[in-house]
């Protein structure tokens, strides 16, 4: 048994297909398919079962992959802590970020973490907050940016900042000529939201229906908070959205941005790792540098 059999295996399970998980190793699809052969042999039990598709784990196969999690954790942390003695910070961090953070902050600290931390291979997937907790669970990630308190048990979350939200109201609506808004005025017929699967779509009901107990009728739904925007310069609607997205509201629609009033909720952005994540020095790395260049909000 060798690490890159465990290591093979587990990128099958997580892939769901040799082929795919053979280009994610970078070998060829015969030579994982080797190596997961001679494994299956030598413990003398079938992992996967081929005939599905995608491939997943039979039962002995569920036991093995535990393990081999736990032995490629611990494999990883040999590396991970030579390097701290070194001096170094080095490795694979593979990081997952929700759809409503990727576009407004990625850009402001990837070229710095890259810049600083060479010997660090950044590999970065978005992805919702649903799949980034099995992503995390699974080890196919290894970090992840989300919102805060989002994650559930498991997961350790370290908060970076706040990122308070705002109303986006076309001017067509009736609080289009207000500058600040009370989560109660607002006419939820009149709003547009993120498709389900999105947290912050869980935050703005909650946050709205908590002030009022009344069925919501949502006339349009999408994955993107760009679409929601441009639905409502083109309705009479309105949507909510974080500080990070306003930044990147053209001038010319900038007169649509409304604050919320006092006492409106937030949400905190933050970094989430399995609470046996190893790769410490990364993570440090990683949050000194989102601090740096990104969090101009932290602590408000």
């Amino acid at each position: 048994m060798t690490i890159i059999q465990l290591e093979y295996l587990l990128a099958v399970a997580n892939c769901g297909s040799f082929s795919l998980a053979a280009e994610h190793c970078f070998v060829t699809q015969p030579s994982l398919s080797m190596q997961v052969k001679a494994l299956e042999e030598e413990l003398g039990v079938v992992l996967l079962d081929r005939s599905k598709k995608p491939v997943i784990p039979t039962e002995a196969g569920e036991v093995v992959l535990e393990q081999a999690r736990n032995t490629l954790s611990a494999y990883n942390y040999i590396k991970e802590a030579v390097a701290e003695l070194k001096g170094e910070t080095a490795g694979k961090l593979r990081l997952g970020v929700i759809p409503t953070i990727a576009p407004y902050l990625l850009h402001k600290f990837i070229p710095a973490f890259v810049r600083d931390y060479p010997k660090v291979e950044l590999e970065i997937s978005e992805m919702v907050t649903a799949e980034i907790v099995e992503a995390l669970k699974r080890d196919r990630i290894d970090a992840a940016l989300v919102a805060s308190g989002t994650c559930g048990e498991g997961i350790l979350e370290q908060e970076l900042f706040n990122d308070r939200f705002h109303a986006y109201v076309s001017p067509e609506n009736p609080l289009y000529e207000r500058q600040n808004i009370r989560i109660e005025e607002i006419d939820l017929k009149d709003l547009v939201i993120l498709s389900p699967g999105n947290c912050m779509r869980d935050q703005i009901i909650e946050l709205c229906q908590a002030r009022r107990n009344m069925p919501a009728r949502y006339s349009f739904e999408s994955g993107s908070l760009e679409t929601l925007m441009r639905i409502v310069d083109c309705t009479s609607c309105l949507t909510i959205i974080p500080e990070m997205a306003a930044e990147y509201i053209p001038a010319e629609r900038r007169d649509r941005l409304k604050t919320l009033a006092k006492g409106a909720t937030s949400r905190k952005i933050a970094i989430a790792v399995r609470r046996t994540y190893v790769k410490n020095s990364i993570i440090r790395a990683l949050t000194d540098t989102i601090l740096t260049h990104a969090g101009t909000k932290a602590g408000s």
